[in-house]
């Protein structure tokens, strides 16, 4: 068994082929918890280049294990992926899709990429296939076929992952490429060397007679890991216990409902361990790294100077305000929307500053403000695709002005340390820059189902009346597209141009379909009947079923014809609903 370190393009260069076996299964990433995790990291890389024309560190992302399959000298090298299969698709596929926009748009780029993406056709002995350099298991191999060639169409593959991911990692790439116009040249080539150089995996080439089965199953079995909230405790009962003090008195965690796992970041841990990391983050005033728990707990404790009673009192308090706020089962007044907004965004970065203005007796219209102001933050740069990576800092410095400043002006403090944010990684995106996103982006490809749900149901809610009998809106609705996303079967564009202009239209209307101005909320029965038919017919059944006000502009307001102008027009006028549920600075009183 050999282990080295190798970057993509040590992975992907040659001729060289990693094919999947029929025991692993079928590719199961997905945007919440893997692409877009993946491509920040991809984006920080690839800005940090821009900016300082150089990093000091690679970026690593996970391990593969390899057996050769013994393939003959002078042809394509085959391998075997024991395990690290889903790394190694994601991988090819993210090559890929940065490929096929630098075809686009910088050919030189696209001419070095190439050889990491596809085997040259002498190797691949009459069999189209063998150009892949990673070949998936059997029941994804189509889908993957039709996503890594141009030529093929994806339409009869809308909801395989492999698709998806393609296409996300392509859209992503492209609005990257275009957020700072004077800057493209430069971010092609930031990203080029971003993922041919710094990305890197630990890959591990079996011997020829280990046996790659019972590899594959120790490799994923499962152990115990130690907690960092079990050596906490210890100490503190250790301290404790010389103090002649019970351990009931210092420590209540005996519910299990503190050994349930969520996600924070990336892993999977328990809720005291998640929650011990926050309280700690409060009390240092610093950005406690996860696992390192226990060094900032003793650092903490030693400091503070305070007897361990005490600071588990301090714990205590804490605990209960954290139990309320991550259990959705009990209410905080004012926070329903909020919270149910916060957790489809996932912004558990925010749970200090959270815990901070819930423990800390914020007046109430100080604490809506601080809540609106954040919402709005946050969603306003998830729509116009700002990364997210700034937020640990943002937030933090918000949590020590907070401290320093106290309870009574939380609101507005809030409000003013946001504002200020002036670079593109951190501002607050202003009414300008949310009407470009919502006519320019494709937000039902950029966005999770959930994400871009909460952004329509937020406009229903502020188009419904005082009047309406209920002003919620339910949470079930499914997104539909007015005009469909198979527009060419019943929408055709008028046939007055031909060749490589009429090419360009398709694919403007390929791109324009997946905006927010072609969108709505229907009931998932009535999603199914509208299908893919055509306008006169979508109009009138919407409106015999239709009962949300989304649908009602909708049809009080279309023109006889949809189209590119009548999707443009209707997302000016979605957005400046959004503008008043997600307020600027100055819109927040």
């Amino acid at each position: 068994m050999n282990v080295n370190i190798r970057d993509l393009t040590n992975l992907f260069m040659g001729q060289v082929r990693y094919e999947i076996p029929s025991f692993q299964r079928r590719y199961v990433w997905n945007q919440d918890e893997q692409w877009d995790a993946l491509w920040e990291d991809v984006q920080n890389i690839a800005e940090n280049l821009a900016e300082n024309g150089q990093i000091k560190t690679s970026h690593f992302l996970g391990a593969v294990v390899l057996k050769n399959l013994n393939s003959p000298a002078g042809g394509i090298s085959a391998w075997s992926v024991v395990d690290g299969q889903q790394r190694l698709i994601t991988m090819a596929l993210l090559l890929d899709a940065i490929h096929e926009v630098f075809v686009e748009r910088a050919p030189e780029h696209a001419a070095m990429m190439g050889p990491l993406v596809l085997n040259l056709k002498v190797f691949c002995k009459n069999d189209p296939d063998r150009a892949f350099k990673v070949w998936p298991t059997t029941g994804d191999q189509d889908a993957f076929r039709h996503a890594m060639r141009n030529e093929l169409s994806v339409d009869e593959h809308e909801d395989s992952l492999i698709v998806r991911a393609h296409e996300y990692f392509k859209l992503q790439v492209r609005g990257w490429l275009d957020d700072v116009p004077d800057e493209t040249d430069a971010r092609v080539d930031a990203l080029h060397k971003a993922v041919v150089a710094f990305l890197q995996m630990v890959v591990i080439d079996l011997d020829a007679d280990d046996d790659q089965h019972i590899i594959f199953e120790t490799l994923n079995a499962r152990g115990t890991p130690l907690l960092q909230s079990d050596l906490i405790k210890n100490m503190v009962l250790s301290e404790a216990n010389k103090e002649g003090i019970k351990e009931s008195e210092v420590w209540d965690f005996n519910d299990p409902w503190w050994t349930n796992e969520i996600q924070q970041g990336r892993l999977m841990r328990p809720q005291i361990d998640v929650f011990l990391n926050y309280w700690l983050t409060i009390r240092t005033q610093s950005d406690v790294r996860i696992a390192d728990e226990f060094s900032a707990f003793r650092r903490y404790v030693s400091g503070a100077r305070k007897p361990i009673k005490d600071v588990a009192a301090d714990i205590g308090d804490v605990r209960d305000v954290y139990r309320v706020l991550a259990d959705e089962s009990k209410n905080i007044p004012g926070w329903g929307k909020f919270r149910y907004r916060r957790g489809v965004m996932r912004a558990g970065v925010l749970n200090p500053v959270l815990l901070w203005l819930l423990t800390a007796n914020v007046p109430q219209q100080q604490m809506d403000k601080a809540i609106s102001a954040i919402e709005s933050y946050l969603v306003r740069r998830m729509v116009c695709g700002m990364n997210n990576r700034s937020y640990g800092q943002v937030f933090m410095g918000l949590l020590i002005r907070l401290d320093e400043a106290g309870a009574d002006q939380a609101g507005d403090l809030t409000v003013e340390h946001l504002k200020s944010r002036n670079d593109w990684g951190s501002l607050w995106p202003d009414d300008r820059q949310l009407t470009d996103a919502f006519v320019r982006r494709p937000l039902y490809r950029i966005l999770t189902r959930g994400r871009l749900r909460i952004v329509l149901e937020g406009i229903e809610e502020e188009l419904r009346t005082n009047k309406v009998e209920d002003p919620n809106v339910p949470r079930n609705l499914t997104i539909e597209h007015v005009m469909p996303q198979a527009w060419r079967n019943n929408w055709q564009l008028p046939n007055d141009v031909e060749g490589h202009a009429q090419a360009e239209r398709d694919r403007d209307r390929d791109h324009i379909v997946h905006t927010i101005g072609n969108l709505t909320l229907v009931n998932s029965n009535l999603n199914s009947t509208l299908s893919n038919a055509p306008w006169h017919e979508k109009r009138k059944t919407l409106g015999d079923h239709h009962v949300l006000f989304l649908n009602k502009t909708l049809l009080d307001d279309a023109p006889d014809v949809w189209d590119e102008a009548a999707i443009e027009a209707r997302a000016k006028q979605l957005c400046a609903a959004a503008a008043k549920v997600w307020p600027h600075a100055d819109g927040i009183s």
